[in-house]
């Protein structure tokens, strides 16, 4: 029997630190009621130099409304060397998750905090790291996207905790998802992965409850207890295909208005996760880089352009020329609004060294391959068939495959890609939600301007669940039908290391042998590499 969170408990109670350490938290849904304690561990973010911020989850086994939580901050994990500290507050109005700033901390120096409560209980003991000031030789980030608990185990997350290379994890999104366990197919469901509400979640409740589900995952844990993490959401942290105005998985009136959605979706990411309120940010990394925390969904982000039409116009290839020579170019189509793009626009000619910006989704240009019918299971459904020949046709008219990521956008990529030649930016993009890996040499008005590193998923499956061709002749599909695109891998999970030195950039993107079970074993990895002032990847 799939083990479940009691939704009461949840929202009533806490969970005591022994039923959260077991594979799946199978000791969560026996606990839950009444529990109380640090239910969910520690985790850092928003990391700068001089500060970091540092988050838990406590509730009171008294009957109070607010709790006042200590924060201690050492150089060992013994605590024989506190070196700073402070004072949070939290209780139910924000479902007990509580978050610090502590200031005053030295660049580039490791640190051990815990948070104890008001009976002198302590949380686990976490690990972060500040980021480095003045020059600096190297910087060492692992970059993950589109965790989804049913589809397997966090091993990605694992593997990485146990790194000694990694300074700073960045998610660029599809932390969570939002659907119910009727979407899933019961081949692909992992025995004890299932996450609380077993319906999809729409209110405040329903979002805290998720997050708890995930943030039960003893791996994922581990990961945000090891080091800091940069994170961003992209859509499913809301509804699958989000944007400023609505959902592609919101049915207003089946489901009510939008907003109140959108709303307890950013409200209850901001409780759970270790990041401030500000939309969006810069980190710098001393003089090597600074790397980007943008938001493109729920913000600023217009509805796609809606090409659905021009398929069942009589003259389908003439509707797709007036759309692509109409709609799909018009200036107003924004991803990140006019204030952040003119903000990422200064900050990439003040910002010294590399540009690297976490981004949810993808700049690459990727039109769908001529042959890609001919890779298709047998078992694809007719609707899901007629889906790639209408993609195949629109590629014919140098139209995406996919309206809702920036090649969408293509006047807003111009002014995002624009600006980084502008400011003779060493642009490298690091992206994910396609649930595959890509690397593209980006460029604009027929010159380079950066290249991309996009992510594979954690768990979520990709390409390989469609296609049943050999993954290398769908790879080499690809690539001839996209000149941009220079190598990519459409069957495999897993995460990306990157390492930046001042000369250059590479790119690891390792392969987990499976998700299906729990095991940090790899498959392979690939490396691919930019060097400075090159905007191209290396021969």
């Amino acid at each position: 029997m799939t083990p479940r969170i009691d939704r009461r408990g949840l929202i009533a109670g806490g969970l005591g630190l022994a039923g959260l350490i077991l594979p799946a938290g199978q000791a969560l849904a026996r606990r839950m009621l009444g529990a109380t304690g640090f239910t969910h561990n520690v985790a850092s973010g928003e990391p700068a130099a001089d500060s970091m911020l540092l988050w838990t989850r406590y509730v009171p086994a008294t009957d109070t409304n607010v709790v006042r939580l200590e924060v201690e901050i050492a150089l060992d994990p013994a605590f024989t060397k506190v070196v700073s500290g402070g004072a949070v507050r939290t209780g139910a109005y924000r479902d007990w998750t509580a978050k610090v700033t502590v200031d005053g901390l030295k660049p580039a120096t490791v640190y051990w905090y815990r948070f104890v409560a008001p009976d002198g209980a302590k949380s686990p003991v976490g690990r972060t790291k500040t980021l480095p000031q003045g020059p600096v030789s190297r910087f060492g980030l692992a970059v993950f996207s589109c965790s989804n608990l049913p589809y397997g185990w966090f091993n990605a997350y694992a593997h990485a905790a146990e790194r000694q290379d990694l300074d700073l994890w960045l998610h660029t999104g599809d932390y969570l998802y939002e659907y119910g366990a009727a979407s899933i197919k019961a081949a692909d469901l992992v025995a004890g992965r299932l996450p609380e509400p077993s319906t999809e979640i729409l209110a405040i409740a329903d979002y805290r409850l998720r997050y708890a589900s995930y943030r039960a995952d003893p791996d994922l844990q581990r990961l945000h207890r090891m080091a800091p993490m940069v994170a961003l959401w992209d859509d499913h942290e809301s509804s699958n295909d989000s944007w400023e105005g609505g959902a592609q998985n919101h049915q207003p009136g089946k489901e009510g208005d939008w907003n109140p959605r959108r709303a307890a979706a950013m409200q209850v990411y901001r409780e759970w996760m270790p990041v401030s309120d500000e939309p969006w940010k810069a980190y710098p990394i001393g003089t090597l880089a600074t790397l980007y925390r943008t938001e493109s969904r729920l913000l600023a982000r217009t509805k796609p352009a809606d090409i659905g039409a021009a398929f069942k116009a009589a003259d389908p290839d003439v509707a797709l020329g007036a759309f692509r020579d109409g709609v799909w170019k018009d200036p107003s189509a924004t991803m990140m609004g006019s204030t952040q793009e003119s903000w990422l626009a200064h900050q990439m000619k003040s910002n010294p060294g590399w540009q690297m910006v976490g981004m949810g989704t993808i700049l690459g240009r990727t039109v769908m391959p001529k042959d890609a019918v001919d890779w298709l299971r047998p078992t694809v459904s007719e609707r899901k068939l007629a889906g790639y020949r209408d993609d195949i046709r629109a590629a014919a008219q140098g139209l995406p495959m996919w309206m809702d990521r920036w090649d969408g956008y293509p006047a807003a990529r111009s002014r995002l890609l624009g600006s980084a030649q502008s400011a003779d930016a060493d642009l490298v993009m690091l992206s994910g939600d396609s649930h595959n890996a890509w690397a593209y040499a980006l460029s604009e008005g027929g010159r380079p301007a950066g290249v991309e590193f996009a992510g594979h998923a954690v768990t979520s499956p990709g390409a390989e669940g469609d296609f049943g061709a050999d993954p290398k002749v769908v790879v080499r599909g690809f690539m001839a039908a996209n000149p941009e695109l220079k190598w990519a891998d459409t069957s495999q999970r897993g995460y990306m290391a990157i390492e930046v030195t001042q000369k250059r950039i590479t790119c690891e993107w390792l392969f987990l042998k499976t998700v299906k079970d729990r095991d940090t074993t790899l498959a392979g990895t690939h490396r691919m590499s930019v060097e400075r002032g090159r905007k191209a990847f290396s021969a």
